[in-house]
């Protein structure tokens, strides 16, 4: 009797250890694909703030009218009152949506108790809450990011160019929403025979610019979380996008394979069944290297036909962007002193209108060149193929005897320099759109040095190279032109220095070492002068100061607030302060500490990304040295610059619009 209620004690003891592992089973919890606890205060157990939080997710989780996949509401008042906001993946149900909402929401409770502020999300959505308010806001931070882990893809820059192309269409569709949603999906070919399938989305209560710009950060990690990876997603908690290699959106498409047929058979039917299949493998084993062989035959004189066409296609591309020369010279006015836009190193610019309207900016090149016609052609069809939203686009060319015109697409803002350093026209750039024009050159950047099919180092970037469009989102101009004319120089090493005094870095302006650093030198000094609004040389009383120099010294005294252009009386104090910090890192001396392009992105996209410390920068434009290097280095390039070394202290900025780039293949 006595073993029998033992026996029954331990059966019962077993079933609740089985009941309890149950309910304690991770399966049975979903698990958040990100999270993030923000440390901003603690609320108390009980508390108003914490009723309030349940009440609210609640809400949101039985609301039947979540039909877009987006939900913003708050509850409280004052100190306890909980914002938050709930984004749903497009293409899945209601239902399903409401279902992933209360378990994110759940998750994070439960993740991150008694935090004020928390983030999170599962893979068909994303649930955020705070106490402050976070509607119509475009935020940067925090961020996340999931990718791929299978192989790599084989062809990187063309997989790159695929993903990107598509990315950048599905963002403006995307930003072209209205309050409802802001999404866009679609697919587009990759080599090798794969497609790449993306989604990208904002919560709808972004404007369009906003919207674009969060999906413009995002995809700025990518070089970071999953470059060359066959997919990847970015998570911020204003917008997201994801890209697979394969499908993964519309989820109720996807066909069902029929089941198995029924193997409950009569020997008999096995045996006959093995008949047939002995008859037919070898007829069919025959059938399928004829085919292969005819495949392989054909491919063979396809990929023969395609490498003759292949120049053909060159050329033709060539010469689908050349103009007529009386077109340009009418577009013009024959190249009158009114429509002049500037002159510079490589000769001037004016401004034309085609017969359609379109206003374009020629450029007339110098007569030294020193390149044939089928050269010049070849180097304007590289430059032609760069497209990004932060570049110039090159529309065409024109060649006639000695002429050899380029045509841009028109900038009606003209340069960055006529704002920053114009006494007037500076009010005009509040800190918003500073820091926009910022992360745009950045953005630019990364392409040239990154993301597109051919590295380019620009050597020449400063404030006049920066042009504005209606909207004054930053474009950089003369990216190409080294290719356009004979340099004596090696890869990586020239014997002669072209670029502008102020923004070359030491290494480059003294040994002629140039590389993707050297540019990161040009943006630092262009973004101290954009957040100070002085020129890289000025005049501080009677004297005319260095700006690294003076922005070392605020710096390391703890007065850098004071260096802030006073006209940004409003704006974010805190982003100020961090982009002299950025600034700081990308001057400085040795090469190897200063960032790249790709982590200046991240830096500016990332307000939570901890910065290292500055060390003193490069006081070269102070030193005699550095004057007398420069100027034996120099000889006597008249490309260089339009003014002579100065005997000061401080070395004048150049006024010439020269850019100067190199190409090389990645």
């Amino acid at each position: 009797m006595a073993s029998s209620r033992l026996l029954f004690s331990l059966c019962l003891l077993f079933v609740k250890v089985l009941a309890l592992a149950k309910v304690q089973q991770p399966a049975d919890q979903p698990v958040m694909l990100y999270k993030e606890c923000v440390g901003k205060g603690n609320y108390t157990t009980n508390s108003n703030y914490q009723a309030n939080l349940n009440q609210l997710l609640t809400s949101i989780y039985t609301n039947t009218e979540i039909n877009n996949g987006f939900y913003n509401f708050s509850n409280g008042q004052d100190a306890d009152t909980v914002y938050s906001i709930a984004l749903c993946r497009p293409d899945i149900s209601p239902d399903a949506c409401r279902s992933c909402i209360r378990n994110a929401g759940d998750s994070l409770v439960r993740l991150c108790p008694k935090y004020l502020e928390a983030i999170g999300g599962l893979d068909d959505c994303m649930v955020r809450y705070t106490n402050r308010s976070i509607f119509n806001r475009m935020e940067k931070g925090p961020y996340f990011w999931v990718y791929d882990d299978r192989v790599h893809v084989s062809d990187v820059v063309g997989f790159n160019q695929s993903r990107m192309t598509l990315l950048d269409r599905l963002r403006d569709e995307a930003a072209a929403g209205d309050s409802r949603y802001k999404y866009a999906m679609d697919q587009i070919a990759a080599p090798n025979f794969q497609t790449i399938y993306a989604l990208v989305q904002c919560t709808p209560d972004l404007s369009a610019s906003e919207c674009r710009d969060c999906l413009y950060n995002a995809s700025g990690l990518i070089p970071q979380c999953c470059d060359a990876r066959q997919g990847g997603r970015v998570f911020y908690p204003s917008c997201n996008f994801r890209y697979e290699i394969d499908p993964f959106y519309h989820p109720s498409t996807n066909s069902i394979p029929p089941p198995p047929a029924s193997t409950s058979q009569g020997k008999k039917g096995m045996k006959r069944n093995a008949i047939i299949i002995i008859s037919i493998v070898p007829i069919a084993v025959s059938v399928i290297l004829i085919v292969c062989v005819c495949i392989f035959l054909r491919a063979r004189r396809k990929q023969k036909g395609e490498e003759e066409a292949k120049a053909g296609d060159e050329i033709e591309s060539a010469e689908s962007l050349q103009f007529a020369f009386s077109t340009i010279r009418d577009a013009t006015e024959d190249f009158s002193e009114k429509n002049k836009l500037g002159q510079g190193g490589f000769g001037a610019v004016y401004k034309g209108a085609l017969p359609s309207g379109q206003e374009i900016a020629v450029k007339r090149l110098s007569k030294d060149s020193g390149q044939g016609d089928l050269e010049f052609k070849n180097e304007v069809l590289l430059v032609a193929r760069l497209q990004h939203r932060n570049l110039v686009r090159l529309l065409g060319f024109c060649l006639q005897g000695i002429e050899r015109l380029l045509i841009y697409e028109f900038m009606p803002n003209a340069s960055l320099d006529h704002f920053i350093f114009d006494p007037i026209k500076r009010v005009h750039l509040n800190w918003e759109r500073r820091y926009k024009i910022i992360g745009g050159i950045a953005r630019g950047l990364l392409y040239l040095h990154e993301d597109s099919r051919l590295r380019i180092i620009h050597r020449d970037l400063k404030a006049s190279n920066i042009l504005l469009d209606e909207e004054m989102n930053p474009k950089i101009s003369d990216f190409g032109m080294a290719r356009l004319f004979v340099v004596d120089q090696t890869q990586g090493n020239t014997s002669r220095i072209v670029g502008t005094y102020g923004y070359m870095a030491p290494e480059y302006a003294m040994q002629g070492h140039f590389s993707v650093k050297s540019d990161v030198f040009s943006f630092g000094v262009l973004v101290l002068e954009i957040v100070t609004g002085k020129k890289n040389s000025f005049r501080n009383g009677n004297d005319i100061e260095h700006l690294l120099s003076h922005a070392w010294r605020n710096w390391r005294e703890g007065t850098a607030q004071d260096m802030i252009d006073p006209v940004l009386s409003s704006g974010s104090a805190t982003e100020m302060m961090r982009c002299i910090h950025i600034g700081l890192l990308c001057v400085q001396e040795n090469v190897a500490d200063r960032p790249t392009m790709a982590s200046v992105v991240l830096m500016l996209s990332s307000s939570s990304l901890t910065l290292q410390i500055p060390s003193q920068p490069a006081f070269f434009m102070n030193s005699s040295t550095y004057q007398s290097d420069l100027s034996s280095s120099m000889g006597h390039s008249s490309r260089v610059t339009e003014s002579s070394l100065s005997e000061s202290v401080a070395i004048p900025l150049s006024k010439n619009e020269v850019s100067i780039t190199e190409l090389y293949p990645r």
